[in-house]
């Protein structure tokens, strides 16, 4: 067989895949079924996520063809004891699920091969945990990365980049309010960690975000004060610095809410996120994203 004959075959197999791909996310069976949002947000899955006396919260993780959800559940916003990771999974023929994969841990981040979830846990603030895929399913969770500083939110990237908020070396422990979004070496053995800046930071607790596979963005939760949270976006420039955060608008962040676990669909269609005044009515949400995110984008970077 030719090396030409041998790389179209290649080729043509690579795209098959990318075309299946984007037919089922685009399908009546992606999202668990669920008609699509549009522009104003709406909750995913009601009924489906959580069990009595759960409410469905934290950052979604999708797998590349939309076969895979990940999210998390609890019983309450201030303790992880009843914290859970669950997950529907697509057959073939139907969903499967709601299944637990695992517990006390949350923030689920696939790599950028889907070959790997990566977990955080609220009861080991220093530690990142991650489970590879195998051809069973998921290895129990291990511990991954171990560092002096607390890393909350942990997202990999395809550049090898690792983001995360964290206290870094510039704050205490103990204060929330130095938290700040920051990145980390693709090397592992590497363990130092560097502060964004602002932007994206600014003043208070910098905690919950979503970056871009490419890093060409990030989407960040800011405390307007104890009775909530808003989501903003903020782009990457050429020079690596990051613009000034704009606001994802009135349909998403109008009214007092606590907005969190943010997380964008594989084809960059939807938007996920965590929304709640009380843990009552906490549900995740989803909102049709692409055509915001276009309009949102600087003409110049």
């Amino acid at each position: 067989m030719s090396k030409t004959f041998s790389f179209l075959v290649a080729f043509l197999s690579l795209c098959q895949c990318s075309i299946a791909q984007t037919n089922f996310l685009n399908s009546s069976n992606a999202y668990l079924g669920q008609a699509p949002p549009g522009d104003t947000p709406k909750v995913f899955a009601p009924g489906l996520l959580a069990d009595k006396g759960e409410f469905s919260a934290n950052r979604t993780a999708i797998s590349g063809d939309g076969k895979e959800i990940y999210y998390s559940t609890n019983t309450s916003w201030g303790n992880s004891k009843d914290l859970k990771v669950k997950y529907f999974r697509y057959d073939g023929k139907k969903w499967i699920g709601p299944t637990i994969l695992n517990e006390h841990l949350a923030e689920t981040a696939f790599s950028p091969d889907y070959k790997t979830l990566y977990f955080c846990s609220d009861d080991s603030g220093n530690m990142v945990f991650r489970s590879i895929r195998t051809e069973t399913g998921w290895s129990s969770p291990t511990q991954y990365i171990v560092r002096s500083y607390l890393i909350y939110d942990f997202m990999p990237t395809e550049s090898g980049n690792k983001y995360a908020a964290s206290n870094g070396t510039w704050g205490k422990p103990s204060d929330a309010n130095s938290w700040r979004f920051s990145v980390m070496p693709p090397s592992d053995a590497d363990t130092t960690i560097k502060n964004l800046g602002s932007p994206p930071n600014s003043e208070g607790f910098n905690g919950d975000f979503f970056i871009a596979r490419d890093e060409s963005y990030m989407i960040i939760t800011r405390e307007t004060d104890s009775l909530g949270a808003k989501l903003y976006i903020s782009f990457r420039k050429k020079d690596k610095t990051w613009t000034d955060l704009e606001s994802l608008g009135p349909l998403i962040n109008g009214g007092k809410a606590h907005r969190y676990g943010q997380f964008v669909s594989p084809d960059g269609k939807y938007l996920f996120y965590t929304h709640g005044t009380t843990e009552q009515d906490c549900a995740i949400y989803w909102v049709r994203f692409d055509r915001l995110l276009k309009k949102l984008k600087p003409t110049t970077l």
